[in-house]
């Protein structure tokens, strides 16, 4: 699986707060924030913070190092930062950057840009270009939602499923990536695992993914 996110990001960096919220008879979650940038989202309370030298690690070894704030959290009861790149997870990963768009990154985004911010081709110009030498197969696009959620903010929802015929197995994604409105700026939040781990828990991960907030009014 390729990441190339960091492609037209430069720098950035925010402080990380993560805060428990609980209620009588509700659910725990940690909400995650970036304050700097004015944005957050929420998990619940069990899955795991990957640290940020693993995650780095890894970042390293696909994108050449850190492009802005990153973090991940993983649902599995024996987290590994490594579960960023692997298909066939259980229990769902969530990975979430923010960073800020360089002029030829910013000039050139699109909304089909954004489908295809995590590095995983979605839209159909992705998926033509790919050609049939690519990997990954059995396209199939669940969700494709245009994301208009205010203070200039915009993007797209894309839920999608790919299969890895190395071990026959098949994952789906689901991709928030959003930008401000003079188009500086890069929030993305992805989530995968197995379909079936996907099927099972598609509340508490829809949860998840709604929660994504950006307050921005640049």
């Amino acid at each position: 699986m390729a990441h190339r996110v960091a492609k037209g990001l430069v720098g950035g960096c925010a402080v990380l707060l993560g805060v428990t919220v609980t209620g009588c008879g509700a659910p725990q979650y940690t909400y995650v924030a970036n304050s700097s940038a004015s944005t957050y989202f929420k998990v619940p309370h069990g899955w795991h913070k990957i640290s940020n030298n693993d995650l780095n690690r890894v970042l390293q070894q696909i994108e050449g190092g850190s492009a802005g704030w990153q973090v991940a959290y993983d649902a599995g009861a024996n987290p590994a930062a490594t579960d960023f790149l692997n298909f066939g997870n259980t229990q769902p990963f969530v990975f979430a950057e923010v960073g800020t768009l360089n002029s030829t990154a910013s000039r050139e985004l699109s909304y089909n840009v954004l489908e295809d911010m995590f590095g995983l081709p979605v839209s159909s110009q992705a998926r033509q270009s790919a050609g049939s030498s690519y990997p990954l197969t059995n396209f199939k696009q669940l969700r494709d939602q245009t994301l208009t959620p205010g203070l200039g903010v915009h993007g797209v929802r894309e839920t999608f499923e790919y299969t890895d015929p190395a071990n026959n197995t098949t994952d789906t994604f689901d991709e928030v990536a959003l930008t401000n409105a003079d188009q500086t700026e890069l929030y993305l939040l992805v989530l995968h695992c197995t379909n079936s781990c996907y099927n099972n828990d598609q509340t508490e991960i829809n949860d998840v993914m709604s929660s994504f907030t950006v307050r921005s009014s640049s």
